[in-house]
Order: C-alpha cells, then structure tokens, then sequence
C-alpha cells in the first residue's frame, strides 16, 4: 500500500465483547483502530483493560472514546493511554481530520454518560472549533443522528439525537461514524455526508474507512 493511502478498522458498542475482537479480520495490518464508544457495560472493575488489552495486543494506534454505557473513568483510561477521542481532533492524513464526542442524549434507562441534546451541540460546536482548516473530515459520535435509518429502535420511533444530526448538516463531515442504536446497523446520508452505524459488535459489523489516492472513504462490512 503507497504511504499516502491509510485504512483504519472502527466499530462501536463492543459491551466487553473480547470474542468481536478476536474475530476481527486484518486488524494487524490496519493504519489503526477507531473505537465508537460503549467500549463496556457500566465500565466495571477492570473491564476497560480487558477490551484495551485485547485490541492493542493485535494493534498499537487506537482512537477511542466513551459510549452512555461507560463511566467517566474510561475517558481518564484513555487520556492516560493518549488515545482519547472525546472532545478532541486528531489529523488522519494531510488535511483528512477526525473529531469525536462520545456519550448519547438522555435514555430512559439512566446510563452512567447521558447528556442533553444541549450539552451533545455544546460538545460538537467545541470541539469542531478545535479543527482548524482541514478538506475532509472523519466524525466520530457515539449517538445516532435523529430521523435517519441508523436511530430507529425496534418499536419504530426515532430516537437519535437531533444536535448530532443538525451538527452534520449544518457542517458536513466527508463521513461519520455512530452507533449506539444496536438494532439500527447501516448506512445513510445527509447532504453530502455519508453516515455509518456497524451496530453491535457481537453481531460482526464494523467499518473500514480508508484514505485512497487523497481521498476520505469508508465501507461498511461483516465478519
């Protein structure tokens, strides 16, 4: 692969599924693993290590950030490991940006990371204003955005967050990645933005997203 062509492997709600991780294909030879968010469930003792454990023993370069199912200590594990994606930016490639917020909007379950929808615009506005200039950019949210085919629970109500899909409207991320709404695994777009939820990792989705000839892609796939 030419140096300026990159791919990175990135999934979403892994609930401590070790058993996602070691089924992954060609994690080794990734540029890199992007993380979604819900790396755990209520973020028990010990339980970040376990799922850090398994990912960096196949591959070094993580991004990650916390899902409304982790604690905060997740954010602080990952600072230490300077892997954070929550709030923050980092550069893919000469002017290919990422930016993550993790958490959701409030659940009626009263998970250990909700936010409101005001709190989910503040986090979003914040940290694009991080980015500088950049061409194409990589969001990275836990949430789904509101009224697409990636928020929809098994009743049939939408249920993603609004801030989340305003903010990608009105900015338009080259491509985004979310999850959260386990049921809800696909693609979408809005506006020129294309969106991928790989779903619950246990079920085998994830996303390649690479960098081909100076271009943003991505491609959702399946164990």
């Amino acid at each position: 692969m030419p140096e300026s062509n990159k791919k990175w492997i990135a999934f979403g709600d892994v609930h401590q599924s070790l058993r996602f991780i070691d089924l992954l294909p060609d994690l080794e030879e990734a540029d890199g693993v992007i993380i979604t968010g819900d790396l755990t469930n209520h973020s028990p003792e010990g339980a970040i290590e376990k799922v850090w454990d398994s990912v960096y023993r196949r591959n070094q370069n993580i991004l990650a950030q916390l899902g409304n199912m982790d604690r905060s200590n997740v954010t602080e594990f990952l600072k230490e490991k300077g892997a954070n994606l929550h709030c923050e930016v980092r550069e893919l490639a000469d002017g290919i940006k990422t930016m993550g917020v993790g958490c959701s909007i409030n659940t009626p379950f009263r998970t250990p990371s909700e936010i409101s929808e005001d709190e989910m615009a503040q986090y979003l506005e914040e940290t694009h204003h991080q980015l500088g200039d950049y061409d194409q950019l990589l969001l990275v949210v836990h949430d789904a955005p509101f009224n697409t085919k990636l928020d929809v629970i098994a009743n049939g109500m939408h249920v993603g967050s609004k801030a989340v899909r305003c903010f990608i409207e009105k900015h338009q991320p080259d491509i985004v990645l979310c999850g959260h709404i386990h049921e809800s695994s696909g693609v979408d777009s809005l506006g020129k933005s294309r969106i991928f939820n790989p779903g619950m990792a246990s079920g085998g989705g994830y996303v390649l997203v690479s960098i081909e000839n100076g271009k943003l892609d991505a491609t959702l796939k399946q164990i």
